[in-house]
C-alpha cells in the first residue's frame, strides 16, 4: 500500500507481492463524502496473474499436512488479533461503520473464524466400508479445491464487478465460487460460471421478519430488536426489516420501540457513544431514502427518523452518507418496503392476530434468510420455527452464531450452506477409492 500525504493508494496482492495497477478508481470516506483512497481498477490481466500464482502454489500447499496448515491459520489469527486496532480503524473508514462496532465485532469475529477453522481442519474423518462378496474395501478422501498462505496461496485483486468480478468467475481454472451479495449479481455469476459447471455457494439478500407474540419479554425484546434492525446502519444481511407484533401488545410495543430507536445515536464513526455511523455510499443512501418516499406516497406513516427528526453532525461530516434509523407503520404487506431488501436503517412495524396468519405473512416474500421469534411459550417457538421458510431462526435473541452449524438461506436468499462440516464439504472434492484384496 502506497501513500501520498493523506490519500492512500491500494495495490493488488499477487504471488506474495504488492503489485501496482495501470488504472485506479476513487474510494470515498462515507463519513465525509470525500475521496480518501485510490483502489486498483483491475481486469483480466490481473486475474490471469492471480490464477497462475494460485495454480503454481496449489501442489505444494495442498500436499502439506493438516497440522502444518493449521499452524499457518493459527499464526494468521494471531497476527489479525495483534493488529486489531489498526484493522478496526481501516474497516470503519472504508465502510462508514463505527469504530466501536469494528473493534468489538468485525475484527474479533474474523479472528474467531480463522481459529475455528484452524482447529476444524484437524478433526475431519473419512468414510470406509467393506464389501465382503467382492473382496473389496471402499473409502473416501477429500482433495482441496482452494488454497491458503505461502506466495500464491492468497491473492487479493481489487476492482469493479463488471471488470474484475466477471473475469474471475468466468475463468475456466477457477473451480468454485463463494459469494455474498445481491440476487441480481448472483444471477450473473450463475450465468457466467454455468459453462464450466463450477461449485457455487451464494449467500444473498434477506427480508427478515421478527415475530413478537403477546407473551414476549419486552424488556429484552425491544433493545434486541432495535439492534437487529439498525446495527451497522442496517447493512447486515441478517438485519430485521419487518416486525410483526401481536395486536394485543402492538400499541405498547410501538411506543417503546420508537422511544428506544430515537435513543439509537447516529454519529461520526470515531464517536464512542455512536450506535450507528454512515451508510456505505451516496448512491446507496439515495436508494434507501427512495424507499421511504415510496412508503409516504402509499400512505404509510413515518414515526421517527428520516424526514421526521433532525440529524445533527459536525460541519466536516455534513457531506457524509448519514441518515437516522427510521420506523414505518400503517403499511401494507404488498408494499415494496415490505417485499424488497432495503439494506439500510429502515424497518416496518405491523400488527397481526393469529399464529397461522403471521407465519403466512412472514413467508410471503421471495427471501428466506433469517427470522426471529419472541415468545415464552416453548411449544409455540418450536411450531413457528419449523414452519418459517428461513435458513436461520433465532428465538428470544439475535445474531448468536455457532460456527459448527450450517449458515445460509432458503428461496432467493441463496444456494448452499457454509459452517464447520458444510464448509469442509464445499471447499473439497470427495473421491471414492476401491481396493480389491
Amino acid at each position: 500500500m502506497a501513500g501520498t500525504n493523506a490519500l492512500m493508494t491500494l495495490e493488488n496482492f499477487i504471488n506474495g507481492k504488492f503489485v501496482p495497477c495501470n488504472s485506479y478508481i476513487d474510494s470515498y470516506d462515507p463519513s465525509t463524502g470525500e475521496v480518501y483512497c485510490r483502489v486498483p481498477n483491475s481486469g483480466k490481466e490481473e486475474i490471469e496473474a492471480a490464477v497462475e500464482a494460485a495454480r503454481a502454489a496449489f501442489p505444494g500447499w495442498s500436499a502439506r499436512s493438516p497440522q502444518e496448515r493449521s499452524k499457518v491459520l493459527y499464526r494468521l489469527a494471531d497476527l489479525l488479533e495483534q493488529s486489531l486496532e489498526e484493522l478496526a480503524q481501516a474497516e470503519s473508514r472504508d465502510q462508514g461503520k463505527t469504530v466501536t462496532l469494528a473493534r468489538s465485532m468485525d475484527i474479533p469475529r474474523a479472528v474467531q473464524n480463522v481459529r475455528f477453522f484452524a482447529s476444524s481442519v484437524l478433526h475431519h474423518t473419512s468414510e470406509c466400508t467393506q464389501a465382503d462378496p467382492a473382496g473389496c474395501v471402499h473409502y473416501t478422501v477429500r482433495a482441496p479445491v482452494g488454497i491458503g498462505v505461502p506466495p500464491g496461496v492468497v491473492n487479493i485483486v481489487f476492482g469493479t464487478g463488471p471488470r474484475v468480478g466477471e473475469a474471475l468467475v468466468a475463468h475456466p481454472e477457477v473451480p468454485l465460487i463463494s459469494f455474498t451479495g445481491s440476487q441480481p449479481t448472483a444471477e450473473r455469476i450463475i450465468h457466467l460460471s454455468a459453462p464450466h459447471c463450477k461449485k457455487l455457494s451464494l449467500e444473498l439478500g434477506g427480508k427478515n421478519p421478527a415475530i413478537i407474540f403477546e407473551d414476549a419479554n419486552l424488556e429484552e425484546c425491544i433493545p434486541t430488536t432495535v439492534k437487529s434492525s439498525f446495527a451497522n446502519q442496517g447493512e447486515i444481511c441478517l438485519c430485521t426489516s419487518r416486525i410483526f407484533v401481536q395486536r394485543s401488545i402492538y400499541g405498547e410495543f410501538l411506543e417503546k420501540f420508537v422511544e428506544a430507536t430515537r435513543r439509537w445515536k447516529v454519529g461520526i464513526p470515531s464517536d464512542p457513544l455512536a450506535s450507528m455511523g454512515a451508510l456505505i455510499s451516496k448512491a446507496h443512501l439515495e436508494k434507501v431514502r427512495s424507499y421511504i418516499k415510496k412508503a409516504r406516497s402509499e400512505g404509510a406513516q413515518i414515526l421517527c427518523g428520516e424526514g421526521v427528526d433532525k440529524l445533527s453532525l459536525p460541519a466536516k461530516n455534513q457531506g457524509g452518507y448519514f441518515m437516522l434509523p427510521t420506523v414505518i407503520t400503517h403499511i401494507k404487506d404488498e408494499s415494496c418496503c415490505m417485499k424488497e431488501e432495503i439494506f439500510g436503517p429502515v424497518t416496518c412495524v405491523v400488527p397481526f392476530d393469529s399464529e397461522e396468519e403471521v407465519i403466512q405473512r412472514a413467508n410471503s416474500v421471495k427471501y428466506g434468510l433469517a427470522a426471529t421469534v419472541w415468545s415464552c411459550n416453548v411449544g409455540r417457538v418450536h411450531r413457528v420455527a419449523k414452519k418459517l421458510q428461513s435458513g436461520l431462526v433465532w428465538t428470544n435473541c439475535w445474531l448468536i452464531r455457532e460456527l459448527n452449524l450450517p449458515f445460509g438461506g432458503m428461496k432467493s436468499s441463496g444456494v448452499g450452506r457454509e459452517g464447520g462440516k458444510d464448509s469442509y464439504e464445499f471447499f473439497t472434492e470427495v473421491k471414492t477409492i476401491t481396493i480389491k484384496h
